[in-house]
């Protein structure tokens, strides 16, 4: 039961961070060891940086 409760607490975290437009760093990681092992994760600042780009760079000719 205490186990399903900090599970639930993670995802709530996470979900909330998702929704303000933080990214997930750790998950990024973990997707990219288990998935590409024989490729390097970006740190964290190019995460962040290619992020930021992703969510707000293809807005080109608009005002919002």
């Amino acid at each position: 039961m205490l186990e399903d409760l900090g599970r639930a607490g993670r995802y709530m975290a996470q979900s909330f961070r998702l929704m303000v437009g933080v990214p997930d760093y750790g998950g990024y990681v973990a997707h990219m060891r288990a998935t590409h092992p024989d490729q390097e994760p970006m740190n964290y600042e190019a995460f962040f940086r290619e992020r930021q780009a992703a969510r707000y760079g293809s807005r080109m000719g608009r005002c919002c």
